[in-house]
């Protein structure tokens, strides 16, 4: 992707009640302070200006959220009652969600489950950041689940690095970047949660992205997989040496998987998997967490910049 304009907003799928784009990095979904120059419903109201909702605080009703940096699939709800199916689909943890990512290092075990339960980061200092549980200063550390499965190895800018597919079973804020970091693989260009290292001190982007994405409502399923942003012929500064999965067949059986069951009174934040055999269970979910979960699935703002 080309660095995001007005006029450059990518469309993946598209029906009478949804829309889902393939949002650029660095990039907020909307913003309230006159210096955003450019914003995802700036591009959403210059594409579709017919379809903008005055009853909406943005204009669209955005049915959940991506951090700044992070581009990929992100999904728009056109009316109020196709916003209400598909919370509902959140709320029931029937969602799929995939992202892509280049990581520092070469991960060495080909697929694993990430288990660290995280927290707010209450260090002075820090506090606008998240933690893994036992790290100094993490407050109220909640249960968190991410797969892991190893695409490639190869080069970054010279330095060790591997694309991988990551699948988050739980929705804590930051997830994604901080279990990577705290398997000692932090995402290349992440700048909050990652050590800079020599000529990657700079990278143009961070390096992760929303790459597939399954809403499966009572009138539709929304299904949408984002081209892959991690190409050498996209970034002359990745060169993968060697294969280890291929992505395609990951793309099948993410595609081939049931849809976890609504009235399944199995854990609640995490459904089976359809990339490990067997995956670590969660303990069921709590009343204060569910409250939390949908507290952060009604906000429909990013996280501060950091």
């Amino acid at each position: 992707m080309e660095p995001g304009s007005v006029e450059n907003l990518s469309i993946v799928y598209r029906s009478s009640d949804f829309l889902v784009v393939n949002k650029h990095w660095d990039l907020r979904i909307d913003s309230k302070t006159w210096r955003e120059t450019l914003t995802l419903q700036k591009q959403l109201r210059h594409r579709f200006p017919e379809l903008a909702d005055p009853d909406t605080c943005y204009g669209f009703r955005f049915c959940h959220q991506l951090d700044f940096s992070t581009s990929g699939a992100l999904c728009v709800a056109l009316n109020k009652a196709a916003a209400g199916s598909a919370y509902r689909c959140f709320k029931e943890r029937r969602v799929t969600k995939a992202y892509l990512a280049l990581v520092r290092g070469h991960v060495q075990e080909s697929q694993m489950t990430i288990s660290h339960a995280i927290g707010k980061n209450n260090t002075e200092g820090r506090t606008h950041t998240m933690c893994i549980e036992g790290t100094q200063g993490c407050e109220n550390p909640k249960p968190s689940l991410t797969e892991l499965v190893v695409l490639e190895h190869g080069l970054y800018a010279g330095s060790p690095a591997s694309k991988v597919l990551l699948k988050p079973l739980t929705g804590r804020t930051h997830q994604l970047r901080v279990h990577c970091s705290a398997l000692g693989h932090p995402i290349v260009g992440d700048l909050t949660y990652g050590q800079a290292e020599g000529q990657e001190d700079q990278p143009f982007r961070m390096m992760l992205h929303a790459f597939y994405l399954r809403i499966p409502t009572q009138a539709e399923c929304v299904e949408a997989c984002t081209p892959d942003p991690f190409l050498p012929s996209l970034d002359v500064c990745w060169s993968p040496h060697t294969l280890l999965q291929p992505l395609d067949q990951l793309v099948q059986a993410l595609r081939a998987a049931c849809d976890p069951d609504p009235m399944d009174s199995g854990p609640g934040p995490c459904s089976p998997s359809t990339l490990l055999p067997e995956p670590g269970r969660l303990p069921p979910e709590t009343e204060a967490q569910r409250a939390s979960c949908l507290q952060w699935l009604s906000e429909w703002t990013l996280e501060p910049d950091n």
